[in-house]
Parts: structure tokens; C-alpha cells; sequence
């Protein structure tokens, strides 16, 4: 979710990408993802967690919650298990919309995701959700009178305080119909210590956008006045996971999914 398409500083999305095994990275995404590992080896393993979270969250909401349309915000570089793809899986007329302020990741996204009818891909800011929910192309895509989801996957942590995130969520969840769904996936910092938070804050100053580290309780602020889906604000290694009992690891990456009840956000 930067707009930083250029050469010169790595980019969060494309060390996301780096972490992921993909190929749409540079040499200093490649070089920013090894200091981070370097500060968090586990943090590829983070990576591929959100991932699977993400997956697991659209599904839920495919075939538990009957949601069938999507607006993916931050969307990021296409790798397999695409949120279009996963939905479809349970509901082949699944409408999602794709939304990135990277002018790189909409190139891609058009040209690799777009390939059927009820799936757009579009340059928009999460700073901006009246540009994002006034677009054409969402609109052709996604019927906000009806109850759908919205995606934040590893994206809220990019957006300081200053640009007033839960004002900016609280617009997205104020536009659409009760019945509606919020994904969030948010970097913490609960489990790594100050030092290695630092350390990566630091890393991602010489990037196109910051990593911001939230806490448990700041994450749960996003969900104001929706109602969290069990087991509520969680490692994302843990989330809807195997029933079988296991041992997730550290918490690097916290996520929820949370349901807008009422028939207006207060």
C-alpha cells in the first residue's frame, strides 16, 4: 500500500512479496528483507501466517457468513491464493474489487487477476475511502446497499496516527450495509521487545512508508461497534486455524474479523 513504484528505496509491498517467495522485488527489497530477518527471523514465517489468515477469513466469510463481494484495500503484488480465487472456490460468482495506491501493483492486478467479469482492480489510498468507495470501478463491481467485506490485510500498519486510521476504517465500515464484514491484519510488537521494534521501525524509515507497531488493544479499536467473530483479536497463526491443538509461535502479526450489526455506525 505505497506508491513508490520507483527504484531508489525499498518498497513494503515488494518486501512483502520478497518474504513471500515472490519475484516482483528489486535488489534493495531484497536486501531490506534481509535485515529484517535479521532482526525477526520469524518474520517470513509472519508473512506466510497473514497469508493463510487472509485465505482463511475470505473463506469463512464465502462459505460460513454468505458473503459474496469483496474490496481488498492495500492489496498488494498478485501471488496465488488471491482473495478473488479463494472466494470463488465456495462462490464462483464472487465479485471482488482490487484497490492499491501502487500504480505497479494495479498493472498487475489488471493484468493477472482481472480476467473475468466481477473483478476490478483500481488506484485508490486508503487515506481516501470516499475516493475509493465513489470510484466507477467499484461501483461496477460491488453493490454497497448489500452486505460485503472489507479487506485490510497487513496494510493498517503502514498508516501512522497522525492520518487518523480508525476514522478511516470507521468511514469504510460506515459504507456499507449491516451484515457487512471487517478482515484486519495488523503488525504488533507485543512479542519482539522494544529493541527489535525499534530496530525495524528504523528499517522501514529508509522505505516508502513506516511500520507502525500496534497493540493488541489499539487493534481491537479498529473493530469499534462491530461484533468480533470468534476468537476475536488473535495471532494470525491461530485464527480459524486446525482444531488440533498447536503452538502458533510468536505474535508478530494479530487478526480479527469483526461484523457490522447495527443499521448504523454510531
Amino acid at each position: 500500500m505505497t506508491d513508490d513504484g520507483g527504484l531508489g528505496r525499498p518498497n513494503p509491498g515488494r518486501i512483502y512479496n520478497c518474504l513471500l517467495g515472490g519475484k516482483d522485488n528489486y535488489g534493495q527489497d531484497r536486501q531490506a528483507a534481509g535485515q529484517l530477518l535479521a532482526v525477526l527471523p520469524d518474520a517470513r514465517a509472519a508473512a506466510r501466517a497473514n497469508r493463510r489468515f487472509v485465505s482463511r477469513a475470505i473463506r469463512y466469510l464465502a462459505q460460513d457468513a454468505g458473503i459474496g463481494q469483496f474490496i481488498d484495500i492495500g492489496a498488494g503484488l498478485p501471488v496465488p491464493g488471491n482473495v478473488h480465487q479463494v472466494a470463488r472456490e465456495v462462490d464462483p460468482w464472487a465479485r471482488v474489487a482490487y484497490v492499491d495506491n501502487d500504480p505497479v501493483v494495479v498493472s498487475h492486478a489488471r493484468a493477472l487477476l482481472c480476467t473475468a467479469p466481477g473483478v476490478c482492480a483500481f488506484h485508490g489510498d486508503l487515506r481516501d475511502p470516499p475516493g475509493i468507495l465513489n470510484h466507477p470501478d467499484l461501483r461496477a463491481v460491488i453493490d454497497l446497499g448489500a452486505p460485503a467485506a472489507i479487506v485490510l490485510g497487513a496494510v493498517l500498519h503502514y498508516i501512522p496516527d497522525e492520518d487518523s486510521p480508525d476514522k478511516l476504517v470507521d468511514m469504510l465500515t460506515a459504507a456499507v450495509a449491516p451484515g457487512s464484514y471487517l478482515v484486519i491484519s495488523h503488525a504488533t510488537s507485543e512479542d519482539i521487545g522494544a529493541d527489535a521494534a525499534g530496530q525495524v521501525r528504523e528499517l522501514y524509515a529508509q522505505a516508502s512508508a513506516p511500520a507502525v507497531f500496534r497493540s493488541r488493544a489499539e487493534v481491537a479499536r479498529f473493530f469499534a461497534g462491530l461484533e468480533l467473530v470468534p476468537p476475536g483479536i488473535a495471532n494470525v497463526a491461530a485464527w480459524h486455524a486446525d482444531l488440533r491443538p498447536a503452538e502458533p509461535g510468536r505474535t508478530i502479526v494479530l487478526g480479527g474479523v469483526g461484523r457490522r450489526c447495527d443499521a448504523a455506525r454510531p
